[in-house]
């Protein structure tokens, strides 16, 4: 048997063992899991050491190997996100509807955990944190496949993890990593139907691509973020200085992080330079229209790719247009339906902005890179969902579990 039945088998058979499990006990678990990861920092941060050596030998960019490194900050991070998770309420058994039928039976809608997930990622270790303790809050197994960039890391957090399960109610075959390297583990992954409920993609386009297209289980798509700020004529220029530049350098590795500056005309002939500038100053090479480049003479030339790419790194392009339906036409030509902005003081270009634009998260006078769990108030989160049936935008415990409906009654048939 190979490696991905072998352990999707493990997790679905601990499935059944968590589901009893009372909110009390996931939470004693989730406390350990924060503890015994405190506890192992030195270890983790030696593993993570491999990956990054390896990393820097196979030429891996600097923002990626920033996405990939551990620290003793970002393991402390790391453990509180648990702690995070245990102050949420337990969705599970939540009761969404409750009513009762003329012929006397008693219908209730309760939540119930999704059962067995898979989530295929990249080289982000907190992922393998965030997405084990998610899942078993909300009741679920998991089945862990990392990218290969990680996997040192992986192995050991996963390690640490089990040696807190061991220690606590839950079963520890509740997480599950798959160790392989090789592309042919998340292709069996995706037809696993019957073992694993749902796949849950995190990552770059051509892995989401992959996994939308392949898969035979249910996908819940995250997105690839080609996140859009428009700043139009009548934006406040200290205030969309800010946002351009928060939203493009405070942490470009991320999806949530801006690839496309759209400025109206009228602003950019003020403000743009000095924009520009303030960016440069920051590192970030900007690729520009023709217009653009007419102000800003030392952008590199934009080119029809570009815009249709997620750079997740010191790259950004401007365009300069000339109205709100321009802005518009190319957000919906090359956003990602993640996260757009628009900066401005105009209520009604704000309002059909938001209305328009077909993202999961949009934005007025503010930076998307608040597009994120932790920032709207859900805790740590699994992923950013840019599709629209079961869950959309920042994905918490709730987007993690599916309904059931509970029936009493008192010996009704059906005539």
């Amino acid at each position: 048997m190979s490696e991905v039945k072998s352990k999707a088998e493990k997790a679905r058979a601990a499935a059944t063992a968590l589901n009893r499990m009372t909110t009390e006990q996931k939470n004693e678990a989730l406390q350990l899991m924060a503890d015994h990861l405190r506890k192992h920092q030195a270890d983790l941060i030696a593993a993570n050491q491999e990956d990054l050596e390896r990393g820097k030998a196979q030429g891996i960019s600097p923002s990626l190997l920033d996405r990939l490194a551990l620290n003793p900050q970002r393991i402390e991070s790391i453990a509180e996100g648990l702690e995070q998770i245990i102050s949420l309420p337990d969705p599970i058994g939540d009761v969404l509807d409750d009513f009762e039928r003329p012929n006397g039976l008693k219908i209730s809608k309760i939540r119930v955990p999704l059962g067995v997930i898979g989530i295929v990622y990249e080289a982000r270790p907190n992922v393998t944190v965030d997405a084990a303790g998610l899942c078993l809050k909300a009741g679920n197994t998991v089945v862990l496949r990392g990218g290969s960039s990680a996997l040192s890391s992986n192995r050991k957090i996963v390690e640490v993890l089990h040696e807190a399960l061991e220690a606590s109610s839950l079963p520890a075959d509740a997480i599950q990593l798959i160790e392989s390297a090789d592309r042919s583990s998340v292709d069996e992954m995706l037809k696993l139907n019957g073992l694993l409920d749902v796949i849950i993609p995190r990552g770059g386009q051509a892995l989401i691509r992959n996994v939308v297209e392949n898969a035979t289980v249910p996908v819940i798509e995250t997105g690839a973020g080609i996140c859009h700020t428009y700043i139009d004529e009548t934006a406040d220029g200290a205030m969309a200085e800010a946002i351009a530049v928060n939203a493009k350098v405070q942490r470009p590795s991320v999806c949530n992080s801006m690839e496309t500056l759209l400025v109206d005309s009228r602003f950019a002939a003020g403000h743009l330079g000095s924009l520009a500038d303030r960016l440069r100053q920051e590192k970030v090479e900007i690729r520009g229209c023709e217009r653009t480049r007419e102000l800003v003479p030392w952008a590199v030339p934009v080119t029809e790719q570009d815009y249709a790419t997620e750079y997740n790194d010191y790259i950004l392009n401007v365009k300069i247009v000339d109205t709100l339906d321009e802005a518009l036409d190319h957000i919906s030509r090359y956003g990602t339906k993640h996260s757009e902005c628009i900066v401005t003081e105009n209520a009604g270009h704000a309002k059909r902005f938001l209305q328009e634009v077909d993202a999961a998260a949009v934005y007025h006078n503010a930076s998307t890179r608040f597009t994120d769990g932790f920032e709207f108030g859900f805790g740590a989160e699994i992923g950013i969902s840019t599709q629209k049936l079961h869950a959309r935008g920042p994905m918490g415990l709730p987007a993690l579990t599916s309904t059931k409906y509970v029936i009493h009654g008192s010996g009704q048939i059906r005539g």
